[in-house]
């Protein structure tokens, strides 16, 4: 589904990313893990086209769009809810639910099928989304992305400062959206989470994916987390 071949990027004179070569396929969860500085977010930033590659290619379904303006991807089918949620603060919860579905032309059925799976958001459509509790506001960032109806989700951090309950209806969410079809990259630090809804497993270093492995038959303190990852 959506394929990075020898991707180089970064900022300005700062090279972040190095040959990053990595794949998702419809219906599978790639897990991207490494430590701090690792690339991570700046690969799905790369995906975006927030940053742009030197060199390399990415492909959505066979098509490149590595050349593509940042605002025109999320129409190819991409979603994305960047680490820190990047919510529209100001507005409310249905008004931000209101600008994905513009994103890619989508009506009603779309915001009902969304809200089937955020159904406290339901009860919270007048609410100014600055005043959301943080697991609430982790729901409508990925809520709002999936207003796209996308073949791709991208997730970076995810889980970061929630709860045991919101991390458990990401998850829940996650393995509902596989069985749809759609692709997911899952930038995330928590091994359990991790392990929990990843198909694969990849570890980056210095800009690259050094190894990727099934994330099936893998324990928390498998030596790979200790390698990459340093837990």
């Amino acid at each position: 589904m959506l394929r990075l071949s020898g991707i180089e990027a970064g900022y300005g004179e700062v090279q972040v990313l190095r040959g990053l070569t990595l794949d998702v396929a419809a219906g599978e969860v790639l897990c991207v893990m490494g430590r701090n500085g690792a690339g991570k977010s700046t690969m799905l930033k790369t995906i975006m086209g927030q940053v742009r590659a030197s060199s390399g290619t990415i492909e959505l379904a066979g098509s490149r769009i590595d050349s593509l303006a940042a605002h025109v991807v999320p129409r190819q089918g991409i979603g994305y809810v960047p680490q820190g949620r990047r919510l529209f603060g100001e507005l409310t919860v249905a008004e931000n639910i209101e600008i994905g579905l513009m994103t890619r032309n989508r009506g009603s059925a779309m915001r009902d099928r969304v809200l089937h799976l955020f159904p406290r958001l339901r009860e919270r459509m007048g609410q100014v989304s600055r005043t959301l509790s943080g697991g609430e506001q982790q729901m409508l960032a990925i809520a709002r992305a999936l207003c796209l109806e996308p073949k791709v989700l991208l997730l970076d951090e995810p889980t970061e400062g929630l709860q045991p309950s919101m991390i458990a209806l990401i998850r829940d969410t996650v393995v509902a959206l596989k069985k749809t079809g759609v692709a997911t990259i899952l930038v995330e630090q928590r091994v359990d989470a991790a392990l929990s809804v990843a198909d694969r497993i990849a570890f980056m270093v210095g800009g690259a994916v050094a190894q990727t492995v099934p994330a099936r038959g893998l324990r928390p303190d498998a030596e790979e987390f200790v390698t990459y990852v340093g837990i």
